[in-house]
C-alpha cells in the first residue's frame, strides 16, 4: 500500500499549528495574570504608604477628630489577592512565593499601624489574624466564612498568613498569640479562638459593640 505522505504532512502541520496556538494562548493568559498581580502588588504598596502618611497626620490631632476619619489606603481583602495569586500560578514558583511574602509583610505593617491607633485613642478597627495552609482541608471553609464576615462587618480588618511560608515574621507573629502549627487558626483582637467548628465561633468572638451595630464611640468599652 502506497503511503500518502501529503496526508501525514498535512496532519503534522495541523497538529503543530494547534500546538503553537495553544502555547501562545497559554503564554498570553500567564502574562495577563502576571500583569494583574503586579498591579495589585503596586496598589497594596501605595496603600501602606498612604496609611503610614495618614497615621502621621492623625498623630497631630486630637482623638475626637480621628473619629471623623479612617485610615487611608484600605488594603481590602488581602486574602482575596493571595487567593488570586495562588490561583494564577504554581504556588511553589519562587516568584509567587516572593510576592506572597511581600503581601504578608504589608499585612503585618498595616496591623501594627492599627495597633498604634488603638494605643492612642482605643479606636482601631477590629483585627482578625487568619493562619491557613493550602493543603488544609478545613481552611477553605474558614476562609469563605471570613469573607462573608467582612461583607457583614466591612470595618473588620482581616489579615491572612500562609503557615507554609518560611518567614520568621509569620512565626514570630504566631508565637506572640500562642498560635500552633496546625491550621486553620484565628486570632480576634489578640485573642486566639481555641476551637473553630463553625464561622459562628469567630463571629461570637467579635466585640459586642460591633455585632450590635453600635457606633465607633463604643469601641472604648470593648476590652
Amino acid at each position: 500500500m502506497a503511503i500518502n505522505w501529503k496526508t501525514y504532512l498535512y496532519a503534522f502541520l495541523i497538529t503543530l499549528a494547534v500546538f503553537l496556538v495553544a502555547l501562545y494562548a497559554s503564554d498570553a493568559v500567564t502574562n495577563s495574570r502576571a500583569a494583574a498581580v503586579k498591579a495589585s502588588e503596586d496598589k497594596a504598596s501605595n496603600d501602606i504608604l498612604a496609611s503610614e502618611t495618614e497615621f502621621a497626620l492623625l498623630g497631630q490631632v486630637s482623638c475626637k477628630d480621628i473619629d471623623k476619619s479612617t485610615l487611608a489606603g484600605e488594603l481590602g481583602e488581602i486574602g482575596d489577592k493571595l487567593s488570586f495569586l495562588e490561583a494564577s500560578a504554581d504556588d511553589t514558583n519562587p516568584d509567587v512565593i516572593a510576592m506572597k511574602e511581600y503581601y504578608s509583610i504589608l499585612e503585618v505593617k498595616d496591623f501594627i499601624l492599627t495597633k498604634q491607633l488603638d494605643a492612642k485613642c482605643q479606636n482601631a478597627p477590629v483585627a482578625i489574624l487568619y493562619f491557613y495552609a493550602n493543603d488544609c482541608a478545613a481552611c477553605q471553609a474558614v476562609g469563605d466564612g471570613l469573607t462573608a464576615l467582612h461583607a457583614k462587618y466591612p470595618s473588620l480588618r482581616i489579615y491572612s498568613f500562609d503557615r507554609n511560608l518560611d518567614m520568621p515574621l509569620i512565626r514570630t507573629l504566631a508565637q506572640l498569640y500562642n498560635v500552633g502549627t496546625s491550621t486553620p487558626e484565628v486570632v480576634v483582637n489578640e485573642h486566639l479562638i481555641p476551637k473553630i467548628d463553625t464561622i459562628a465561633d469567630i463571629e461570637n468572638a467579635l466585640p459586642k459593640w460591633l455585632r450590635t451595630g453600635a457606633t465607633s464611640t463604643a469601641a472604648t468599652t470593648r476590652r
